[in-house]
């Protein structure tokens, strides 16, 4: 029986190699270079095939039969079978465009049913910047970038769809060839292939705890060409305050003091320290000097893909002193080893620094913007001895202390990246296994001069030396399989993910330095501070998803991710988060098909839920802090009380979404458009809940708080003309976003606490985030020359009260959007990008140090209309002589419309001619001119209207004070290959 088997098994064996008449190799019809995984079908049956690692396929058809060949980025085609064939597949731009990644895995953009956003990588390339995050900003519809700063690596709060928790991170996490992150701001962007964002919970949910924030998936560029390719890019930039404000001269000043009854003595301002007038804007504003290189080396034989680059970016701030310095090294390296495993690895180090400005801070803190407003202009730099001057009549030291005086840089080294093996198992079945790591470690060194600074003088020196450490681990295990059977297609992933995380930190401060020659804590002689913490965290997840179509017109993809955490209470360590999505393709049906002007019609509805676990560590855990002086046995003894209540119940942060979208694609795909409709309810939110004084503890987190986020987007990218010699394209989109928190168990909360006036912000149940709260401004006195505030009860009142506080404006937009044009005449290109925002307020809390005159502070030239005399009308009250702030209290006076719309980016191009290529032997030359943030329309009266003085807060937004300001640049490069 064994040897009839071997017989029968021969025999199939045989019949199917006599069968199997037709052979070939696949290519691409470029580069020549073999193509593996080409999908190959006998047209009129089931029988397919695929070519191997070396672009050979054997397919069981008879000399004569059609073959359909079909490639991810490649126009599909049609070829007679023979013995021995040689096809050459040409790409199709409009493919490869169409090609998302998405989480554990690619689809076509057509086959897509979430809300997926997708920014191109080429479009950087018409476009010089430092980070990723302001890349983005206006780039695709219902993603808001804001510049908390416009300081040298300054970060950006990203939100998509809204602002997702109140006490959580909101911003969406990163993931960089597999790699999650919060951070991108030491990444080069030159590396950067493409960029998408999943926008929904049906196509985030793969993500499950961290989804909720939605997520940004970057994928680095790969060598694609068998010839290899050397390109060097090199770029100067300079930089400047694109604004100035308008504050008294020195004669101004000493008239306002003296209503102020200072300065009047005899002789007082004959003072040669105060013969001067310094523009302490022209000072402290500079023309900062950014300069890049950029090297790559790629290539790709039959087994081996590589991509290695190098890049140095140099960059002075437009504030003295300000600077930022970034050296990075990428390797990607993929290696096919046999037919069935191919192993790979994506490495990137950077070392990055920057010098940090005090912004943010009144002029009394050190602030350097209100310092240049608030300094008078009487005074010069230094004194004799060589410290810095200060105020006649405080001891506020002028903006030079502040950027000169003390030595603030922040030093960040980071290697992060992975290594993963991909086996072929069976016919459309593959596992890949990844480890992925991201190591850092930082250190912050500060120090203050003991002879120049009155505050150094004093403590005789600070030095603070801060030191963090984080090591990040991922090990994720995936299988996926694909199936295509007639008009059925399927898709499936399923796998295993584990996360561990470990921050260490460590802080010292000493004081009492005997000179500044040694600037290291060792040097000081009494310690102030020195600290220590230690946290882990580590994350347990299992995954699925699964993509079907049939007949390529109906869709669908489920999503379920359970994911494990220590961050939470034992009682609910796991949370489960499900999606499902499904798209109906209409213009596949026979109603439409014969309409040639659609290329393109879907409908998409999607519904899911993820989760957030950016809490903090142990937050459920119950913490003790030590005390002393307890009374035991008739005597004073230590002991220990709880300084939180444990909560073994607390469990993830959750976010419901539901999407409902159409994709059009008309004439030839010249017009495209999106739309997208959703709601977004975010639960659980982590609060701190007030508890009775009774418990010793003012409060206990808790899941109680809810948020709702619900808006449109509005996607349109347009061929207006596409002549040989001419062409010109559109991309247009805007969002609109309404955010509402609908729960906080009845209780009320207070940020933004700014100038000794109180918090400016309340989050309260039926509004949104980021409301402002304060008094209605009625107007001035002209009796008196002071505010009169308009109560609750609609009457004016000179000492209004807690209960005549009211919502006074809203940060929030109506809407936000971005606008591109791209146009190319033969060697010319232009590009031209406006970004705005539209409808949000702006509390411009640098008013309160610049026109309220209740301290030897300089003023805006808006004080000149002052009142001073009975009878006078006017918006701008007394000068303060009792130091009170009666006359500038939160108010609708403060409050003015932030809306804006920028310039944020002109490119002008050249690229050289082949035939001038070929006699000075390269392949590519551009030329290139770039001008960032050379308009900007609004009528916002601060230095720039992108900044919020609360950094990258869910709560404190829309608030400038004393803000470093975006900064206007002007770029030169030029771009090179071989």
């Amino acid at each position: 029986m064994r040897f009839k088997n071997y017989l029968i098994l021969l025999f199939l064996c045989f019949s199917a190699a006599t069968f199997a008449q037709v052979k070939g190799t696949v290519v691409d019809a470029g580069t020549g270079m073999t193509l593996p995984g080409v999908n190959i079908l006998v047209k009129g049956s089931t029988t397919n095939a695929s070519t191997d690692m070396d672009g050979n396929f054997a397919i069981n058809a008879q000399v004569g039969d059609v073959l359909v060949f079909t490639y991810i980025g490649y126009a599909s085609q049609e070829v007679t079978a023979s013995s021995s064939m040689k096809v050459q597949l040409k790409e199709d731009a409009q493919l490869l465009q169409e090609v998302v990644v998405v989480g554990y895995g690619a689809q076509q953009k057509k086959d897509i049913t979430g809300a997926v956003g997708v920014v191109d990588g080429k479009k950087f390339e018409n476009r010089v910047n430092n980070q990723v995050s302001s890349l983005l900003q206006g780039q695709t519809a219902g993603v808001q970038v804001t510049s908390n700063t416009g300081k040298p690596g300054g970060g950006f709060s990203v939100r998509v769809r809204g602002t997702s928790s109140i006490t959580a991170g909101s911003d969406p996490i990163y993931v960089i060839d597999g790699v999650i992150t919060s951070d991108t701001r030491a990444m080069n962007p030159a590396d950067i292939e493409t960029i998408s964002i999943l926008k929904d919970a049906s196509s985030a949910a793969i993500y499950g705890s961290q989804g909720s924030n939605g997520v940004v998936i970057i994928t680095t560029k790969q060598g694609k060409s068998e010839k290899p390719t050397l390109t060097y890019e090199t770029y100067t930039g300079f930089q400047t305050v694109w604004k100035k404000l308008n504050v008294l001269n020195a004669e101004q000043y000493k008239e306002l003091q003296a209503e102020r009854g200072l300065g009047t003595s005899p002789g007082f301002w004959d003072d040669p320290r105060y013969q001067y007038n310094t523009n302490w804007q022209d000072e402290i504003f500079r023309t900062g000097v950014s300069n890049s290189h950029q090297v790559s080396f790629s290539g790709k034989s039959n087994k081996t893909s590589y991509y290695v680059s190098g890049g140095v970016v140099n960059q002075e701030g437009a504030v003295r002193s300000a600077e930022m310095n970034r050296k990075t090294f990428k390797v990607n390296l993929t290696q096919e080893v046999t037919d069935w495993l191919k192993i790979g690895t994506s490495i990137n180090y950077v070392d990055y620094t920057d010098v940090d400005v005090n912004d943010s801070n009144g002029v009394g803190s050190g602030g350097v913007l209100l310092g240049v407003l608030n300094t008078p202009q009487n005074i010069g730099i230094y004194n004799e001895d060589g410290s810095f001057t200060s105020n006649p009549f405080q001891n506020w030291e002028n903006p030079y202390s502040n950027t000169d005086g003390a030595q603030r840089q922040y030093r960040l080294q980071r290697v992060f990246g992975n290594v993963y093996g991909e086996f072929k198992i069976l016919k459309g079945l593959t596992f890949r296994s990844a480890l992925n790591v991201d190591h850092n470690n930082t250190a912050y060194d500060y120090f203050l001069d003991p002879y120049r600074t009155s505050y150094g003088r004093a403590m005789k020196g600070i030095s603070r030396y801060n030191t963090s450490r984080y090591n990040y681990y991922m090990y994720e295990n995936t299988l996926n399989y694909k199936l295509n059977v007639k008009k059925h297609a399927i898709e499936a992933v399923a796998g295993t993910v584990y996360q561990k995380s470990l921050w260490e930190s460590a802080d010292i401060e000493r004081r009492g330095f005997a000179g500044d020659g040694v600037p290291t804590p060792n040097a000081g002689a009494t310690i102030n501070t020195a600290t220590a913490s230690k946290a882990e965290k580590y994350n347990s997840s299992f995954i699925s998803r699964i993509n079907y179509s049939f007949d390529d017109k109906y869709l669908f993809t489920a999503n379920f991710r359970a994911d494990a955490s220590s961050g939470f209470g034992p009682n609910h360590k796991w949370g489960y988060f499900p999606s499902f999505s499904a798209g109906w393709r209409i213009s596949n049906e026979e109603f439409l098909k014969n309409v040639t002007a659609i290329n393109d019609l879907k409908l998409r509805a999607g519904w899911g839920k993820v989760g957030n676990d950016n809490i903090g560590n142990y937050t459920w855990y119950q913490r003790i802090t030590p005390g002393s002086n307890y009374p035991i046995g008739g005597a004073a003894q230590p002991g220990n009380y709880p300084a939180s209540i444990q909560n073994s119940d607390l469990r993830w942060e959750a976010s419901e979404q539901i999407n409902f979208g159409i994709d059009l694609a008309l004439f030839n795909n010249r017009i495209k458009f999106s739309v997208d409709a959703y709601k977004k309810t975010s639960d659980d939110l982590l609060l701190g809940v007030l508890l009775p004084r009774t418990t010793g503890v003012n409060d206990v987190t808790m899941n109680a708080g809810a948020l709702e986020n619900k808006g449109m987007e509005f996607q349109l990218s347009t061929v207006n003309f596409d002549g040989e010699d001419f062409k010109w394209s559109t991309d247009f989109n805007i969002s609109f976003n309404r955010n509402e928190v609908t729960n906080l168990l009845g209780q009320k909360y207070n940020y933004g606490s700014i100038a000794s006036r109180g918090d400016a912000i309340l989050v309260q149940e039926g509004h949104a985030l980021g409301e402002f709260f304060g008094y209605q401004w009625g107007g001035v006195d002209p009796a008196t020359g002071n505010v009169y505030y308009i109560g609750a009860d609609g009457e004016p009142t000179f000492d209004p009260t807690e209960e005549d506080k009211k919502i006074i404006g809203n940060a929030n937009p109506d809407f936000i959007y971005g606008f591109t044009n791209n146009f190319s005449y033969k060697n010319f290109s232009l590009n031209i990008f406006f970004q705005g925002s539209q409808g949000n307020d702006m509390l411009n809390a640098s008013r309160f140090d610049t026109e309220s005159m209740m301290d030897s502070r300089n003023q805006s030239t808006a004080v000149l209309n002052r009142w001073q005399n009975v009878g006078d009308i006017t918006n701008v009250p007394r000068v303060e002589t009792n130091g009170l702030t009666k006359n500038s209290e939160i108010s609708t006076h403060y409050v003015e419309d932030g809306s804006y719309l920028r310039l944020k980016a002109l490119t002008l191009g050249y690229d050289f001619s082949k035939s001038v290529l070929d006699k000075i032997g390269i392949s590519s030359l551009r030329l290139y001119a770039t001008g960032e943030n050379l308009l900007t329309f609004t009528n916002y009266s601060g230095f720039d209207p992108e900044v919020n003085f609360g950094g990258n807060s869910n709560t404190t937004i829309g608030i400038d004070y004393g803000t470093y300001p975006q900064t206007r640049n002007i770029i030169f490069g030029i771009r090179a290959s071989l």
